[in-house]
């Protein structure tokens, strides 16, 4: 298990998801509900689960390669 520090200025895999998860979301229509906000996130996480490749890219910076094992 590795801790993840409470503040770092390189963008761990955790913030590489965030950022991800975030850019997606402004690409498509404004969500106006929390509900409809739960529905747009599971469905992009559901799509980086069938994409195991755009998920190990979050963890290719030399800065991160920590949490690979």
């Amino acid at each position: 298990m590795f801790y993840l520090p409470s503040y770092s200025p390189e963008l761990n895999p955790e913030e590489r998801l965030n950022a991800d998860l975030k850019q997606a979301m402004g690409k498509r229509v404004p969500v106006r509900t929390k509900a409809k906000l739960r529905q747009t996130a599971n469905e992009h996480i559901a799509m980086l689960e069938q994409s195991p490749e755009r998920l190990m890219s979050f963890f290719q910076d030399p800065k991160v390669k920590y949490a690979t094992g």
